[in-house]
């Protein structure tokens, strides 16, 4: 069994266009968590080869940094530059969905850890059980995120959010990679 290490084959997306960014990080999220769910099944037949060392750790190394730099930059950029965007406005909605989305990242952050060990293990080689369940509750929990995020959130900030507070977004995404991007 070949596991594809997803996360090289983006087309490359910058910092000078964040809402192009995360949605690209949602892309590579959607393909680590194809990745996991291949992981869990080779796993239960294979163990803590050689394989499913590099998968995991690949895994391992994506939400652990890039999924919550990607959360950081929506929850203490977007989402207020958006709500800033509504003032004076009747903004109860959008307020309501960035509440939302937020409690859908402590979810996430929530079922991640009970993955995170398993993981580590699976990395040095040594054996462990990848709950092939809580593999599937992550990765269907993450999916309707990522599609409420695309659907909603993302061409909501297209449409509201000026050059300026793009430009200030971009900056703090700059700053929270030192440089790099997710």
């Amino acid at each position: 069994m070949t596991v594809d290490i997803p996360g090289f084959s983006s087309p490359a997306v910058g910092l000078d266009a964040p809402l192009e960014l995360l949605s690209a990080c949602h892309d590579r999220m959607g393909r680590q968590c194809a990745t996991l769910r291949r992981l869990a099944a080779h796993v239960a037949q294979h163990g803590s080869d050689a394989v499913a060392q590099t998968a995991a750790a690949s895994v391992l190394r994506y939400f652990d940094t890039a999924a919550v730099l990607h959360h950081r930059d929506e929850e203490a950029d977007l989402f207020p530059a958006l709500i800033d965007s509504m003032a004076g406005s009747d903004a109860r909605c959008l307020h309501e969905m960035v509440d939302g989305l937020t409690q859908e990242h402590r979810q996430l952050e929530a079922l991640w850890r009970r993955l995170h060990d398993p993981l580590e293990a699976v990395s040095a080689g040594q054996p462990a059980e990848l709950d092939e369940a809580g593999v599937e509750q992550f990765c269907a929990q993450y999916a309707e995120h990522i599609q409420r995020e695309e659907d909603e959130l993302l061409p909501m900030a297209a449409r509201l959010l000026d050059d300026l507070a793009l430009s200030d977004i971009s900056q703090a995404m700059r700053a929270r990679r030192g440089g790099g991007t997710s």
